[in-house]
């Protein structure tokens, strides 16, 4: 009859239903499904006087990523996507403790970061006690590293290497004997400056005053003013070029004519854009061999500027190689799991961008590089380079 009409369909597509269910073929799964899902925590300070270094490292970050994703990176068997989580821990240790238990708590993978040693120290306890591994492509202070942690590593040279380049380099080829030292009191800036200056005693030269600042300081006058009577040859400050800025403006304004030189925090193309002329001269110093004399340095910094329409600040080919090294570990164990790509990290080799990679029992960079740069003409350009990686060819301007 017409009005049964219905019942009939439903009762045929029914059956349809049960007839499809009965075969032994499953329904595809979707493409998403057997991606392997990584994720990697990163943190630096993305806000405040010292952005621009964090976007840097979130930049050299997040290229790496993209460009595993890009290759079809496959671990134990399966399609790895890579997803970034990056944290701005503001340069602040206790801001830094709480952005890791954040990371931790969202189950990533691995971490790249922090930037600065005041932040990694603190926050590497944290990663350790929840054994993520910790890679950082910037922290120098030689204490991370020495706490213990089977979890941290870094891939530049530390301070102890740097600080006693730089010290060598100021008594000995500048012939420095009397040396004034400034320090922000930062794990960084301390840790270097207390290096430099054991360093520089041990060439012969004299410390005439050593002082200190903090890392959101602006006006220097008072220090410098008493140094100025001290009449030093040179004058060292262990920071960052947030306070290297006016501190080297401030030298130039009180007639103070010394030599000024600082570590990788004032290696940057940010110190000569705002101190200007006051900038010639300067000396600073970047762990790794220069940029241009890196196999692929060329190549990755043309691909940087191109994605990021500006120039690579300092650390960021550090953090790509981080992020690489420790996909390239993963791969490895066959695994994203950390207990599992953890002893595999520890005794990786890898051919970064920067630098062969390897770390010693602390997780050290094995063999690390030091080079020497001074601002000639309004530009960064390398002196010489020592360590075990070192070419000893000078380079072109950063």
């Amino acid at each position: 009859m017409l009005h049964n009409k219905p019942l009939l369909f439903l009762a045929a597509l029914c059956a349809a239903t049960f007839a499809a269910c009965g075969k032994s073929e499953a329904p595809a799964a979707s493409p998403a499904a057997s991606e392997l899902m990584i994720k990697i925590g990163a943190s630096a300070p993305l806000t405040g006087p010292q952005a621009h270094y964090g976007k840097d490292n979130e930049n050299g970050t997040r290229m790496a990523i993209e460009d595993a994703n890009a290759k079809g990176v496959s671990i134990g068997g399966k399609k790895a996507r890579f997803e970034l989580l990056s944290e701005d821990d503001q340069s602040d240790p206790k801001t830094a403790t709480i952005v890791a238990q954040k990371l931790v708590d969202a189950k990533v993978n691995g971490i790249i970061g922090h930037l600065n040693s005041g932040t990694t120290i603190p926050a590497s306890r944290i990663y350790n006690d929840n054994g993520i591994p910790q890679i950082s492509p910037s922290a120098t202070a030689v204490t991370y590293t020495a706490q213990g942690l089977k979890t941290a590593f870094r891939v530049m040279a530390n301070d102890g290497q740097q600080g006693k380049v730089l010290g060598e380099y100021a008594s000995k080829n500048l012939a420095a004997k009397k040396i004034a030292v400034i320090d922000d009191r930062t794990a960084y800036g301390q840790g270097l400056a207390d290096e430099f200056a054991k360093a520089a005693q041990a060439g012969g030269a004299q410390i005439v005053a050593h002082e200190y600042t903090t890392d959101k300081a602006v006006d220097f006058t008072a220090v410098l003013t008493s140094i100025k009577g001290k009449q030093p040859d040179l004058v060292f400050f262990g920071g960052m070029d947030p306070q290297g800025v006016p501190l080297v403006k401030q030298m130039k304004s009180l007639g103070l004519n010394s030599k000024f030189m600082m570590g990788d925090g004032g290696y940057t193309p940010k110190l000569i854009e705002l101190a200007g002329t006051a900038a010639e001269g300067a000396y600073a110093s970047l762990p790794g061999v220069p940029l241009e004399q890196m196999p692929s340095g060329k190549d990755f910094s043309q691909r940087y500027e191109a994605k990021f329409k500006q120039p690579i600040q300092l650390y960021a080919p550090y953090c790509y190689d981080a992020v690489n090294v420790m996909i390239a570990a993963m791969q490895q164990a066959g695994s994203a799991d950390p207990t599992k790509y953890l002893p595999v990290l520890a005794k990786i080799s890898y051919d970064g961008v920067t630098a062969k990679i390897s770390f010693d029992e602390k997780g050290d960079l094995k063999g690390g590089a030091v080079t020497l740069y001074q601002v000639q003409q309004g530009k960064w350009q390398a002196l010489q380079t020592m360590g075990e990686q070192s070419t000893d060819a000078p380079a072109a301007a950063h």
